[in-house]
């Protein structure tokens, strides 16, 4: 792992920042590919509205843009990691006059069987821990991630998604992932307005399918409308997408020539063309 900290390679924190007291800040993951991090904007623009949310000032794109190029110089291939935290205070809550954030930018190998599982589909079991609501902190990756740490955890060694769902027992996500399931040539996906993570891949496939004229609904989903779907996947931007072969006992098929696989496959032709778009 190559890590810069405030534009310098090191590997250490103060121990007094605000990310490690109290997970105060926001951060991005992004898929590097051919030398190029897919969809930047997209994530820059989700990283600002989360300072905003969390009043978080100080931030320099300009500074954070040359650091990124710093770091994935030469790198073909690669998951970028962005971290921007308040950076270091004194004892206590209050962030006033706090305006000189910490910025961590990390790269990471790309895990060896994310192809596979774009080819032959996931394994999906349900978690029990649901997430809470909070409207505020919707939407975005703030680090308070304690929630997702403990249902990624409740995974079977044989499973490689969790469906997880709110206090409500509506279903928001996966433990790492958005979540579409097609029903009746319709795709549908929940509405993330009290809690869970609105992907930037998540946004491209919307696009997608909006350009293909499929229709698309955001709404509640109920644990009913999983088990009545045609096909399920699972998005982010590392991944891509990731078909469902099986949830529990009950097997999804994504291969066929029925909409759903028609579907699943054009978005993932569309996401391996925006992969390569750079080489």
């Amino acid at each position: 792992m190559t890590t810069l900290v405030n534009g310098q390679h090191q590997d250490s924190l103060a121990v007094s920042d605000r990310g490690l007291q109290y997970g105060d800040g926001v951060w991005e993951t992004i898929l590097v590919s051919f030398y190029k991090p897919i969809l930047l904007e997209e994530h820059l623009q989700r990283l600002k509205k989360g300072c905003e949310a969390l009043n978080l000032q100080g931030l320099d794109e300009s500074l954070l843009r040359n650091e990124i190029n710093h770091l994935i110089k030469n790198t073909q291939s690669a998951i970028l990691k962005i971290i921007i935290t308040r950076g270091s205070g004194g004892r206590g809550y209050s962030y006033h006059g706090l305006h000189s954030p910490t910025r961590i930018l990390s790269l990471h190998d790309i895990p060896p069987d994310i192809q596979y599982y774009r080819d032959n589909g996931i394994c999906v079991q349900y978690c029990k821990i649901p997430l809470s609501h909070h409207p505020t902190l919707s939407g975005f990756k703030h680090l308070n991630r304690l929630e997702q740490v403990l249902v990624r955890n409740e995974l079977l060694d044989n499973h490689q998604e969790g469906i997880v769902c709110d206090t409500d027992g509506y279903v928001i996500e996966g433990t790492m992932s958005n979540i579409f399931l097609i029903r009746d040539n319709v795709v549908i996906t929940p509405l993330l307005d009290q809690c869970g993570i609105k992907g930037i891949m998540r946004a491209y496939i919307i696009s997608l399918l909006d350009k293909k004229n499929i229709d698309l609904i955001e709404r509640q989903v109920s644990i009913e409308d999983i088990w009545s779907a045609d096909a399920l996947f699972f998005s982010n931007s590392v991944i891509g997408l990731w078909p469902v072969k099986k949830l529990n006992d009950t097997t999804f098929r994504f291969k066929s020539d029925n909409f759903p696989a028609n579907t699943i496959d054009y978005l993932q032709q569309n996401i391996k063309k925006l992969e390569i778009q750079h080489s």
